[in-house]
């Protein structure tokens, strides 16, 4: 798990390396353990002279590679600037497989013509390692890096294909003359990248690109009306204007000729579901995938661990993993709850996740989060996130940090909801849709998580509603519906699956990218057992009725009625059936038969109560930066009426996260 940085220019002119330390230094979170820098003239701009590069250490590292330059000497300053460069790729690595100084990034290979600056882990690399060896590789040091770059040489870029893990990378083919930006199927490791006048600028994080100096910070007013729509960005459009995520499963080539040309490599598919699969089947199915995916996700040369909140996926990773690491350290977060009530008097999972804690005789440790730990935090979460996503992010920030004072690595059990169907009260609202059309309306109420369009203009400043583009969110909802041809609306079973495929290109999507971001400002790489193309390749194949026993009753249930009482959909609240069955042999029966519930703070009492101040001072107290683009008016409402009863916890937060945000990036 490292950060990866580059700047490749297309054109004549040569890059501004003046700034190019700083662009890992930014991100020495992500990777405290060694630093890399490579320079190249490609030949592009003078072909006579051929291509050259240069490769530097720098000052912090230099007993890991003592035969490069420092960077950071003057020395090293000299030689970096007596040539003209129109590449450079940037590592911080934290190290997890192979610790050793072999790891050292931008590693290349014999020839010196291939290069690559790599984030992530390829799980079956050993089994890679030795096909390639069969085939006459040979191999320096025992890291998974390694594999990935011959994996290239051996198989071209459709080696991803072959990769079963968790990846964002950068590989300069010298012989194509072409950049390959690479992420994994899912989108678990970032990469972000923006083109400014024939420059493409890359990195894990945005705020690498933004220390290149012909990169203007400036708010991307389309994507600020699509984050307080879904409380998410379904365009990996940032908030940053013409900086962009690169999407999951894509391959971007870049060269000379063809410019910033990019594909996607693979799909999620819940339409080929096997109708013929019997239940018992799946069952054993699952339970043997699944125990294959965590050990898979074990494989490692440091401390590995597993955040543990009390539910049946957390759990059942922990589990498994007490079968190869007794006496494994896992991880709970829970909140300080006495002025608190309602639902949310519910939120703290320690008890539970003490009963499986010792069943299984883990190290357990544990945070309670109190209501005045989110004004302090808030700044530093902020700069770690800054590309907004999702829901109450902060209580993610404080277990990771827990978890990265004991372990390097930690297993996480995101990705079995979107799988197996863990959220079946979003569902019932669209299993009955009488048609396409009727099922993206409906999903797409559903998902105007903050603001409904139709109150965008009492939110946002006149002048900037007016500028506004005019592509309407709910045509970017239905995009992620029409880039995949193979969707079908006819049927119950359809809607189902069509929602799994949303939610999983998006609201896990984002999840992941959050998740990223605040494990890494600890050092700690997290993994996801759930995300095993094993795994998840079976899952999609299961059939609807069995993630969700009581699909019946929940196309029954009135639409009308269920609104005013939500205790009425919430009785079929059972999802991943299947699931669960498979996870009985492993875990205590209460936990099997728990209902689904989040990793939520108390958020809607605190922000009546103990964080009221808070709140309001943070956006009412004059002179903010985001009152250039929010109406105050707008937000004195949504406080006063959140005091009164209604719950604003989600739009309350994304108006603190965007008032901190323009503080940290626009000030």
């Amino acid at each position: 798990m490292c950060g990866i940085v580059g700047v490749l220019s297309l054109g004549r002119n040569a890059l501004d390396t003046s700034g190019i330390k700083r662009m890992c230094d930014v991100i020495a979170h992500r990777g405290p353990n060694d630093a890399g820098y490579f320079v190249c003239q490609t030949g592009h701009q003078n072909q006579k002279k051929g291509t050259y590069h240069l490769n530097f250490s720098d000052r912090e590292f230099y007993n890991l590679s003592p035969l490069l330059p420092i960077i950071d000497s003057d020395e090293g300053q000299r030689e970096l600037h007596q040539e003209q460069w129109n590449l450079f790729l940037g590592h911080r690595r934290l190290s997890v497989i192979d610790t050793s100084s072999g790891g050292h990034q931008p590693m290349r290979d014999r020839s010196r013509n291939y290069w690559l600056a790599y984030n992530g882990e390829v799980y079956n690399f050993k089994e890679l390692r030795t096909e390639l060896e069969e085939m006459g590789h040979s191999f320096r040091s025992a890291t998974d890096t390694e594999v990935v770059l011959n994996a290239y040489l051996e198989w071209g870029i459709d080696c991803v294909h072959r990769f079963n893990g968790m990846f964002a990378f950068a590989l300069w083919d010298n012989v194509q003359k072409k950049m390959y930006l690479v992420r994994d199927r899912y989108g678990i490791k970032p990469l972000y990248y923006t083109v400014v006048d024939d420059v493409v600028v890359f990195a894990s994080e945005i705020k690498s690109i933004l220390e290149y100096p012909l990169v203007k910070r400036k708010l991307n007013l389309d994507a600020l009306n699509e984050y307080f729509t879904f409380q998410n960005l379904f365009q990996y459009e940032t908030l940053f204007e013409d900086i962009h995520l690169l999407p999951p499963a894509n391959i971007a080539a870049i060269d000379f000729d063809n410019g910033f040309k990019r594909e996607c490599y693979w799909d999620f598919d819940f339409t080929e579901r096997d109708q013929s699969m019997k239940f018992e089947d799946a069952v054993e199915t699952t339970k043997e995938l699944f125990q294959k995916a965590v050990q898979r996700q074990l494989v490692a040369d440091v401390p590995v661990g597993a955040y543990l909140s009390g539910g049946m996926d957390s759990g059942s990773i922990t589990a498994i993993t007490s079968r190869f690491i007794p006496r494994h350290s896992t991880f709970t977060a829970g909140f300080e709850l006495s002025r608190v009530g309602g639902v949310e008097a519910t939120f703290d999972e320690r008890a539970d996740a003490e009963l499986i804690a010792n069943e299984f005789k883990t190290q357990h440790f544990e945070q309670v989060i109190n209501a005045g730990d989110i004004a302090h935090v808030m700044p530093e979460l902020i700069w770690h996130m800054e590309d907004l996503r999702v829901g109450m992010s902060y209580p993610n920030f404080y277990i990771s940090r827990l978890a990265s004072k004991f372990v390097t690595v930690s297993l996480s059990g995101a990705g079995g909801d979107e799988l197996y169907g863990g959220y079946p009260w979003r569902y019932y609202r669209v299993c009955n849709s009488i048609n396409k059309e009727d099922y993206l309306s409906q999903y797409y109420a559903y998902w105007q998580r903050l603001v409904s369009d139709d109150d965008k203009k009492s939110l946002f400043q006149p002048d900037v509603y007016g500028k506004i583009g005019i592509e309407d969110p709910f045509t970017i909802f239905k995009r992620v519906f029409h880039f995949n041809t193979k969707l079908r609306y006819d049927s119950p079973e359809d809607h189902i699956a069509n929602s799994l495929y949303f939610e999983i290109k998006t609201f896990l999507q984002g999840l992941l990218i959050i998740g990223d971001k605040l494990s890494m400002a600890s050092s700690l790489e997290e993994r996801f057992p759930f995300l095993d193309n094993d795994l998840v390749d079976f899952a999609m194949k299961i059939p609807i009725p069995f993630k969700l026993k009581n699909l019946e009753n929940m196309i029954k249930i009135d639409e009308n009625k269920s609104r005013r009482n939500r205790s009425y959909f919430q009785e079929y609240d059972d999802g991943k059936n299947v699931l669960r069955k498979a996870m009985s042999d492993f875990l205590p029966r209460s936990i099997i038969e728990r209902k689904k519930q989040g990793f939520s703070a108390p958020d809607e009492s605190w922000y009546r109560g103990e964080n009221f101040e808070y709140v309001k001072n943070r956006l009412l107290s004059g002179g903010g930066k985001a009152e250039q683009y929010i109406q105050r008016s707008f937000v004195e409402k949504t406080i006063d009426e959140h005091s009164k009863g209604t719950n604003h916890r989600l739009l309350i937060w994304s108006l603190l996260c965007f008032e901190e945000w323009c503080e940290v990036f626009l000030s």
